[in-house]
């Protein structure tokens, strides 16, 4: 209820934005022609979703469309802080997406102004995190839920997966994209996707809770943690940041 409730927001405030910049339009005197309909520009981006590109479609001054796909393993970094504990990540992105691109000073004569933008819209989430953390020495120690574990034999570990399983998912942005020549711009955008929770797989393999003498406490610990992953909030939100360069012809 929650997606369907922001996708919701997300398409009557797309439409708002559309009606207010198709109303300057006509009063500035423009006009759509369908030959709009052809992409006017593509570019290439890569962030913590991947990397790849998009097309781009320029309606008006005030508003525009980006249809992009971003895929691969590439992140900014590898790993992922869970709960005051560093897990190496491999990533496996695949995400495909559709926003408006509403520029309030879209026919603003200044040239950084122009570039301010406001991003709604839509994405196709697939994306997988591989985790694992770990112990190869029985006075290391490793936190999970607030509680330290060791390995008992002297080696130890928890591994498992983070999956955004082909989820349909709201998205809100704020972007920056100035025009460097006629033809070339860069660009650079923040923002994030509603998910909702992702699914979660994880397994402790020979790990023991510091001070306990039950050898499944580390197990107990890995359902735990994942049962949070689930259904902790703060793992609702998929944030995005990303930065690349664009022609446009």
């Amino acid at each position: 209820m929650k997606v369907l409730k922001l996708l919701a927001v997300t398409a009557a405030l797309s439409a708002s934005g559309l009606a207010m910049a198709d109303g300057s339009v006509v009063d500035q005197g423009y006009a759509f022609e369908a030959n709009k309909l052809i992409p006017t520009g593509a570019r290439l981006e890569v962030g913590t979703t991947g990397y790849g590109g998009a097309l781009l479609w320029t309606a008006n001054p005030y508003v525009g469309l980006a249809l992009g796909y971003n895929g691969g393993d590439i992140s900014w970094s590898d790993d992922l802080s869970i709960d005051g504990t560093k897990y190496d990540m491999d990533l496996d992105n695949n995400l495909t997406y559709l926003n408006a691109e509403i520029r309030p000073w879209g026919a603003s004569e200044n040239a950084l102004a122009q570039g301010l933008y406001v991003a709604a819209g839509v994405g196709y989430v697939d994306s997988k995190y591989d985790l694992k953390k770990s112990l190869h020495n029985s006075n290391d120690t490793l936190k999970i839920d607030g509680k330290n574990y060791y390995a008992p034999n002297g080696n130890g570990s928890i591994n498992g997966k983070v999956d955004y399983d082909n989820q349909i998912a709201p998205y809100v942005g704020f972007g920056w994209a100035p025009k460097i020549t006629k033809n070339i711009g860069v660009f650079g955008e923040v923002g994030a996707y509603y998910t909702g929770n992702p699914t979660a797989n994880l397994k402790a393999v020979g790990l023991q809770e510091v001070g306990s003498i039950d050898p499944t406490s580390g197990a107990d610990a890995a359902d735990r943690l994942e049962n949070k992953i689930r259904n902790d909030d703060k793992y609702q939100w998929l944030p995005v940041g990303k930065v690349g360069v664009s022609y446009h012809w």
